[in-house]
């Protein structure tokens, strides 16, 4: 599991993507490229990283149900995930 510091900072850089996403694609449209380097480093989306929302594990993420491979395995066998079967044949 995650450090709650390493998770809360991603949470914030996924905050800053937001607030300025209008404002950076005005800036990109305009070609203002000094406008868009005073913006903070951490409102750009290429910084985000996609983790666990459960464990905030970085690896093994799940983008169809935003978890990590482990966490969906375990999930997934309580019968937690509806729709989701163990295979057999």
């Amino acid at each position: 599991m995650a450090k709650e510091s390493v998770k809360a900072r991603e949470r914030k850089r996924q905050k800053l993507v937001a607030k300025y996403a209008a404002k950076r694609k005005a800036l990109k449209e305009a070609g203002d490229y000094v406008g868009l380097d005073k913006l903070p480093k951490n409102a750009s989306p290429v910084r985000l990283h996609n983790r666990c929302r459960l464990t905030g594990r970085p690896k093994g993420y799940m983008r169809k149900f935003g978890i990590s491979r482990v966490t969906f395995r375990e999930m997934a066998s309580a019968g937690k995930i509806p729709g989701v079967t163990k295979a057999s044949w």
